[in-house]
């Protein structure tokens, strides 16, 4: 996008809107993309959801085994030293396997969040490939990596619509078709020429 932003210092307003115009090449937000559309919303909630039940759980299993550690402090005094050893270690067991277990919980979350992210990437590519071929357009650059550019070129907006027209929230799991790009022109191959006649010895 260099190259745009140099033409438009170089060249008037006028000429600097028809840059614009003719370019052909557009600009898209993707963390809004996903963060705005239906199904990053939807995806967003769920997760919000899930780690708060996974949060409230957690607080709920460590209430539990502060209670029986308490519990097993106060039974010390009573109980035989190699018994309270062995309910030590049952203990420690107990809390661990529990831990663990919500740990586990916690990385199906990220991986759950991950596949989500993959599917609506799967998603997009078709949609910004029809996109691309209704505006005309050769090649579209994420903006983060554009220095200056005209509003006009960003398709966000448009690319967000249509994805909440095929995708939805996401719940059907139906998938886009990928679209064909449109294939660039095969150069002609050379016309053969015929070889220079040869000249009679003298």
């Amino acid at each position: 996008m260099r190259w745009v932003a140099l033409l438009v210092l170089l060249a008037g307003p006028v000429a600097a809107q028809q840059i614009a115009q003719t370019a052909q090449v557009l600009t898209l937000d993707q963390d809004r993309l996903f963060a705005e559309s239906r199904f990053g919303r939807a995806v967003a909630a769920r997760v919000e959801a899930e780690t708060q039940a996974l949060a409230a759980e957690n607080r709920k299993i460590d209430a539990a085994l502060e209670a029986e550690e308490r519990d097993l402090t106060e039974r010390r005094a009573t109980t035989e030293p190699a018994a309270f050893r062995a309910l030590g270690a049952a203990f420690d067991a107990k809390a661990e396997d529990l831990r663990e277990a919500q740990r586990a919980k916690g990385r199906g979350l990220i991986r759950s969040r991950e596949e989500e992210r993959q599917l609506f990437s799967q998603a997009v590519g078709p949609v910004l490939a029809e996109l691309m071929t209704d505006k005309g357009a050769l090649v579209i650059l994420d903006d983060s990596a554009v220095v200056l550019s005209f509003s006009r070129i960003d398709v966000t907006d448009d690319a967000i619509a249509r994805l909440d027209a095929v995708l939805g929230d996401g719940s059907n799991r139906q998938m886009p078709q990928a679209l064909p790009l449109p294939l660039p022109e095969p150069e002609s191959p050379p016309i053969p020429r015929d070889p220079a006649p040869s000249l009679p010895a003298p």
